[in-house]
């Protein structure tokens, strides 16, 4: 990884999409500062797209579409992607993800033996607005467990078939085989005519995350950052991003979006 002051100023010319992750990238401790929020007002006056890609819940993604400048939303780690048009909300699901809450029970009688198997398991509290997956907390909230609580908790759900990914406060699980990036690129060709699968286009689109969920974003785009805290999870990582900011979290994201923002051209 590089220090982000090496992305070139041409590299930083290329750029008209900012996909971003949201816990621990564009948040500290849980919150959304006005650093970040203002950071995604600057870079959308300044003909950014930024489109947060997430493992966030369908009901979290439904108000974060319609309240922040963004010009859509992936989440629940990739089953569907949200965009406006004019004031209704529209969804594009996955093609390979299974109709929502169609695996709701299987999904939780593994997590009911993630519970007994992972002392200080539980439930995301979030849970309550998910249609594709299931969220187990390892670390959101107290008691905030291990790395290797994680990985017992991913291995477990992996056993019995599923798919599973830590980000850097949840386990997410699901049956289908979508991921983040395959549908930031579906959502990207459908809504915005960009084939990242061309150099060219690729280039157009920079990723910004912080965990191990994100390793597919960092493997897809050529442009691709991680906010400091991403040292934690290195170790265990094998894509990661081309560069890396100096600061953390929030501050991590409000360390790209300055540099981005600071360019005296426009992006469009």
């Amino acid at each position: 990884m590089r220090p982000i002051a090496e992305l070139s100023i041409e590299e930083r010319s290329s750029v008209r999409f900012i996909l971003v992750d949201i816990d621990d990238t564009l948040t500290v401790g849980g919150k959304l500062p006005s650093a970040s929020y203002d950071g995604l007002w600057q870079l959308r006056d300044r003909g950014y797209i930024v489109i947060p890609v997430t493992g966030r819940p369908a009901g979290w993604c439904d108000m974060i579409c319609r309240q922040w400048p963004v010009g859509g939303v992936v989440g629940e780690n990739g089953a569907f992607a949200f965009h406006l048009e004019g004031e209704h909300l529209v969804a594009t699901h996955h093609p390979e993800a299974p109709e929502p809450r169609v695996n709701a029970q299987r999904l939780r009688e593994i997590a009911e033996e993630v519970f007994e198997s992972v002392p200080g398991t539980r439930w995301a509290s979030d849970q309550f607005a998910r249609l594709f997956d299931v969220a187990i907390d390892f670390r959101e909230e107290e008691p905030r467990l291990s790395l290797a609580d994680a990985e017992r908790i991913k291995s477990i759900f992996e056993a019995h078939g599923a798919t599973a990914k830590i980000s850097s406060i949840h386990v997410n699980a699901w049956f289908g085989s979508y991921d983040k990036v395959s549908m930031a690129e579906i959502f990207l060709y459908e809504r915005f005519a960009v084939d990242v699968s061309h150099p060219d286009a690729n280039r157009t689109v920079l990723f910004c995350g912080d965990s191990p969920n994100d390793e597919p974003m960092f493997r897809a785009f050529e442009l691709s950052v991680a906010v400091a805290n991403i040292v934690e999870f290195a170790p265990a990582m094998r894509s990661l991003p081309r560069y890396v900011t100096t600061q953390s979290h929030a501050s991590g994201f409000r360390e790209l979006a300055d540099l981005l923002i600071g360019r005296t051209d426009s992006p469009l």
